[in-house]
C-alpha cells in the first residue's frame, strides 16, 4: 500500500502566542485568525513485505533505519525525530517507508513542522485505521510536537493543515474550537505578499520566553496581550465583513502591541521591508510566528501586488509566491 499526504502551511495573522496553553486562559474571549497558504508539506507512506522502518527527510537529507517497530522504539535518540515519534505512537504492524518534504524554508515561520505533522498522522490515522476524528488528530500532533521540542506549543498551527481557508480559532475554558471565515478567497489572494528574510539567527527569540515572562507575572506582557486579544476578535469581525482598510489597521497595531512584548522580534531588514512595501501599497505587515527573522506577511491593496512584491525583493528579501489554500490535508491510496 501507498499513501501520499498533502498539507497547506499557515499565515498568523492576529491573536497569536495566545492558542498556548494556559495564556488564554487569562485572557477572555481570545482567539486565534490564521489561513492556509499554498506552501505545502507531503509525506509519502509505503508499506513493506517485511518489519524494517525506513524515515527519510528530503529537506533535510536524512535517512535513519529501524530492523523492526520494536527496534524503533527502544531507540534512545532519533536523528529525524518528528516521524519517528508518530510512527512509534500510532505503532503499525507492517513495515513500512515513510519519506518527508516542506515547501516551508527554514525558520520561516509558517508552521511547516506543524504542517509535516498532520499530514503524517493522517497518513498513518489512515494506514492503521485507528479512526481518529480531526479534532483528535490536532490534539496528538500538538501534543507530540511538545515532546519533541521540550516546550509547550500552541493549537493554532495544526488547523489551517486539517482544514485549509480562513479560520478563527476561539479558545477558552470549554476548548478549542476552530471556525470558519467567510472570505472571498480570490480576492483575499490578491492581497497577500509573503516575503522571506531568511532563518532566524537568534534561537532564543520564541513564544516560550513571552510565556514565560507573561506566567511569571510582568505586568507589561499581560496588557499586551489583552490588547492582543481585542485586535484579533476586532480582525476576525473585519475579515467577515471584508473590511480591509480595517484589517490593514488592525494588523499595523498586531504588530506594534508584538514587538513590544519582545522588540528583537523584528530586525533591521524586516522594518526596512515593512517600510518600502507601506509606500508601494500595503496596508499592514507582521511577522510570521515567533519572528527574528523568518516569514513577513503583507497585506496590500489590490492592484499593488506585484508592486509590493518588487518593492520587497529590492531590498533583498525572497517572495514566495502564495495564494489562500482553500482546501486542508488529503490523503490518496494508490
Amino acid at each position: 500500500m501507498k499513501l501520499i499526504a498533502r498539507a497547506p502551511c499557515r499565515v498568523d495573522v492576529a491573536g497569536g502566542t495566545l492558542d498556548i496553553w494556559p495564556l488564554y486562559l487569562y485572557h477572555p474571549g481570545s482567539v486565534t485568525v490564521n489561513f492556509a497558504v499554498t506552501r505545502y508539506s507531503t509525506c509519502v507512506l509505503e508499506t513493506r513485505d517485511d518489519a524494517k522502518i525506513i524515515v527519510r527527510s528530503k529537506d533535510l537529507a536524512g535517512e535513519e533505519r529501524f530492523e523492526s517497530l520494536e527496534t524503533l522504539k527502544a531507540a534512545r535518540r532519533y536523528r529525524i525525530p518528528l516521524p519517528a515519534y508518530l510512527i512509534r505512537f500510532f505503532s503499525p504492524r507492517t513495515g513500512l517507508e515513510l519519506s518527508t518534504d516542506s515547501e516551508a524554508p527554514a525558520g520561516a515561520g509558517i508552521a511547516g513542522s506543524s504542517t509535516l505533522i498532520i499530514t503524517i498522522v493522517s497518513a498513518l490515522n489512515r494506514l492503521t485505521g485507528a479512526g481518529y476524528r480531526p479534532e483528535q488528530l490536532r490534539e496528538i500532533a500538538q501534543n507530540i510536537e511538545a515532546q519533541i521540542i521540550r516546550v509547550p506549543t500552541g493549537s493554532q498551527d495544526y488547523y489551517p493543515a486539517l482544514y485549509g481557508g480562513v479560520g478563527a480559532v476561539e479558545l477558552g475554558a470549554a476548548g478549542i474550537v476552530r471556525k470558519p471565515i467567510p472570505v472571498d478567497v480570490e480576492d483575499f489572494s490578491e492581497r497577500v505578499v509573503l516575503a522571506y528574510t531568511g532563518a532566524p539567527r537568534q534561537s532564543g527569540i520564541n513564544n516560550w520566553e513571552v510565556m514565560k515572562a507573561h506566567i511569571n507575572g510582568d505586568r507589561r506582557v499581560h496588557h499586551n496581550f489583552d490588547q492582543i486579544a481585542a485586535v484579533a476578535q476586532a480582525m476576525r469581525a473585519a475579515l467577515e465583513k471584508g473590511d480591509w482598510e480595517e484589517a490593514g489597521r488592525l494588523l499595523r497595531l498586531e504588530w506594534e502591541h508584538r514587538r513590544r512584548n519582545i522588540p528583537s522580534i523584528s530586525t533591521p531588514l524586516i522594518d526596512r521591508l515593512i517600510r518600502v512595501a507601506r509606500r508601494a501599497g500595503a496596508v499592514g505587515a507582521k511577522v510570521c510566528g515567533a519572528g527574528g527573522g523568518g516569514c513577513v506577511f503583507f497585506l496590500v491593496e489590490r492592484g499593488a501586488k506585484e508592486r509590493v512584491a518588487a518593492a520587497i525583493e529590492r531590498q533583498g528579501a525572497k517572495i514566495l509566491p502564495v495564494r489562500v489554500a482553500p482546501q486542508g490535508v488529503r490523503v490518496r491510496v494508490l
